[in-house]
C-alpha cells in the first residue's frame, strides 16, 4: 500500500484550489454555512430538552423506524446486486432478426 504524504496531499487540495471558480467559492461557502447552521440547531436542540424522558412507546416507535429503515436500505441494496448479476444494467442492443435466425415461413416475424 503506497503511503501518502501530508506535504503532497495539501499541494495537491492547494493547487485545485486556484483552479476553483467563484462558483465553486460560492458553493462551497453556502455548503460550509449550512453545516454550521446545522450544528446550532442540533445543539439547541439537545440542551432544550435537558431533563424530559422518553416514554417506553417512543423507544418501541424508534426500534420499530430503525428496523423498518434497515429492511429498505438491504432490500435495495440486494436489487441493486441482483440486476448487475442478472444483466438487467447492461446497454440496450439492437437485435436484428434475419430469415436464417427465424424458423417458420417467410415474412413472418
Amino acid at each position: 500500500m503506497p503511503r501518502i504524504s501530508w506535504r503532497s496531499l495539501w499541494g495537491e487540495m492547494a493547487s485545485d484550489a486556484r483552479t476553483m471558480g467563484a462558483g465553486a467559492y460560492l458553493l462551497v461557502a453556502a455548503l460550509l454555512s449550512m453545516l454550521v447552521a446545522v450544528i446550532v440547531v442540533a445543539v439547541l436542540g439537545w440542551s432544550s430538552a435537558e431533563g424530559t424522558d422518553v416514554p417506553s412507546s417512543g423507544y418501541a416507535a424508534m426500534a420499530i423506524g430503525v428496523l423498518f429503515s434497515l429492511v429498505c436500505g438491504i432490500g435495495l441494496m440486494v436489487l441493486v446486486f441482483y440486476s448487475s448479476r442478472a444483466g438487467y444494467d447492461e446497454p440496450p442492443t439492437i437485435v436484428s432478426r434475419d430469415a436464417d435466425d427465424h424458423p417458420g415461413p417467410p415474412g413472418l416475424v
